[in-house]
């Protein structure tokens, strides 16, 4: 069956359809909730809980631009919703000086895909949500205000504490590796 007669059937509630399109996208789909995520669980019912809007809403999806990237978006602000819902994300006040990216020298290093994920994870809720947007997901700091209910400088603010507290985190980790 195509992709477009599975999505049509999935627009039916077709659960065999349903089952298919889960069992094609959830790899990639965990890998886009477990960025957005605390741990392995939160992934996990992120990931269910963006597979229930996505039938819910599939007859949305008009086949205009790829039903994976449709997919994606979805999966992330299902995650984004469910920490906005949780806690808000605390506002902190824009310093200028904090402003200045932190830059991340990793090329003396070689870390897993797992370390890093690891400490990505470890970041507050805000942080991480604004540095997975805007440097795994190329989103712009006003694309995130916008997502994230809050102001330009407050993004671009909480991406600088976010780099510093990760380049800190690989700091410490490439001292006991040596």
């Amino acid at each position: 069956m195509k992709l477009k007669e599975l999505i049509q059937a999935c627009c039916e509630q077709d659960l065999d359809a349903q089952s298919k399109v889960y069992q094609l996208f959830a790899d990639k789909l965990f890998g886009v909730s477990l960025k957005y995520s605390k741990n392995y669980q939160d992934a996990e019912d992120n990931l269910q809980d963006s597979f229930l809007t996505i039938f819910e809403k599939i007859k949305q999806f008009k086949h205009k631009g790829s039903f994976e990237g449709w997919l994606k978006r979805i999966t992330i602000h299902t995650a984004l919703q469910k920490y906005r819902k949780k806690a808000p994300l605390q506002i902190l006040k824009e310093v200028a000086d904090e402003i200045e990216d932190e830059q991340l020298n990793l090329e003396d290093s070689i870390f897993s895909m797992d370390v890093l994920l690891g400490f990505v994870q470890q970041l507050p809720d805000r942080y991480r949500l604004i540095f997975n947007l805007y440097v795994l997901d190329e989103h712009s700091h006003k694309e995130i205000a916008s997502l994230l209910k809050i102001s330009e400088g407050t993004s671009k603010s909480n991406l600088s504490r976010a780099r510093k507290i990760l380049k800190e985190k690989i700091e410490i980790h490439q001292k006991k590796s040596n």
